[in-house]
């Protein structure tokens, strides 16, 4: 953020801000059969959470959610997904922030903005990893893609964010094909069934997946990919839009 909007944060009554709203946002690395999440750990505290923010008064919620991810990410344009809206009194904890407050020198009561009850829109990305330069901003020691079975303890109900950004994803690759937005141009089939096993984390037997995704009609042939043997290369396709 900019130092105008930080400063914004730090005021006691959160001037500026949607009051009890937040974006929470699950941001997916996936490269080389790898995927991964992208974690934040608050300065001086061992807390990590889910990159996230609030939104201004006169900002568009998607608008904020771009603004949330880029600011971590360093890119523009990334492909999101509002999945779900996580609003559970219990998840209204506010010793990790009383923490965070504390270990940035902020001076403050019970009745600071960020100490108070939040609901939460959660929207996953979809990036490549590689191509993302982590940004903290100074609050935080730490901006790193965690595996997602080896993910630290989250703040609050984070954890579950996490899990339930995962089970959108997996139902969005057939019910909106947002795993094209992770591969190039051209592509093989292999290439789309090892992006597809990665983030369903099993096997998938080739015939059949190579028959549901040509059913959907959805893509193009486009060449045969070079391979130094003409009878081994695969077919390079491109999503029809």
């Amino acid at each position: 953020m900019d130092r105008e909007h930080k400063t914004e944060e730090k005021e006691t009554k959160g001037h500026g801000f949607m009051p009890g709203l937040a974006v929470d946002a699950v941001i997916f690395g996936f490269h080389d059969q790898q995927l991964k999440v992208l974690l934040m750990q608050y300065k001086k505290t061992g807390v990590f959470a889910l990159p996230g923010g609030f939104i201004h008064d006169k900002e568009n919620l998607n608008d904020a959610a771009q603004r949330i991810v880029s600011e971590r990410t360093g890119l523009k344009n990334i492909y999101l997904e509002q999945f779900y809206v996580f609003g559970d009194y219990s998840r209204s904890d506010p010793k990790p922030l009383k923490a965070v407050l504390v270990a940035n020198g902020i001076q403050h009561d019970d009745d600071h903005w960020l100490l108070q009850r939040f609901i939460s829109v959660g929207y996953y990305a979809l990036v490549d990893f590689t191509k993302v330069v982590p940004m903290p901003d100074q609050i935080f020691d730490g901006c790193d893609w965690y595996e997602l079975n080896n993910m630290p303890q989250l703040m609050q109900d984070h954890n579950v964010i996490v899990n339930k950004a995962l089970e959108a994803l997996r139902c969005d690759l057939d019910d909106k094909l947002v795993a094209f937005n992770l591969l190039t141009e051209e592509f093989t089939m292999g290439d789309l069934q090892t992006l597809y096993e990665t983030i369903l984390a099993k096997k998938l037997l080739r015939p059949a997946f190579q028959r549901k995704i040509l059913s959907l009609n959805i893509l193009e042939r486009t060449a045969k990919k070079w391979t130094g043997g003409a009878h081994k290369a695969p077919y390079l396709y491109k999503f029809i839009s």
